[in-house]
């Protein structure tokens, strides 16, 4: 499955209310950074199908959520478990830099 984008309306039912553990990554389309991890994301996403769920929330198009959040700066990623913030992590990385975060994460 691949990453799918939330809004601020979805934000709880699709990420703190998840039975999977979920990663969100806060991006915007003119972040050059966001655009270099977007495809780790999706091959990410492939690869934890149905153990991670990884989704992406568009700070220009939804305000509400990153600001409960807390993002100052983006990419940043936040890796929920069970409703609660568990890890988060800002900036570009790897893919296999990404991938290794997630696994200790979960």
């Amino acid at each position: 499955m691949p990453t799918h984008a939330v809004t601020d309306d979805t934000f709880d039912a699709e990420v703190r209310n998840s039975d999977i553990p979920v990663v969100v990554d806060f991006w915007a389309e003119w972040c050059g950074p966001c655009k270099q991890i977007g495809p780790a994301l999706e091959e990410l996403a492939e690869e934890f199908e149905g153990k991670v769920k990884i989704v992406k929330v568009n700070v220009d198009d939804n305000p509400n959520t990153p600001a409960q959040m807390g993002v100052r700066g983006i990419p940043a990623l936040f890796l929920f478990k069970d409703g609660q913030v568990v890890s988060n992590k800002v900036g570009a990385a790897p893919k296999a830099s990404l991938k290794g975060w997630i696994e200790e994460s979960v």
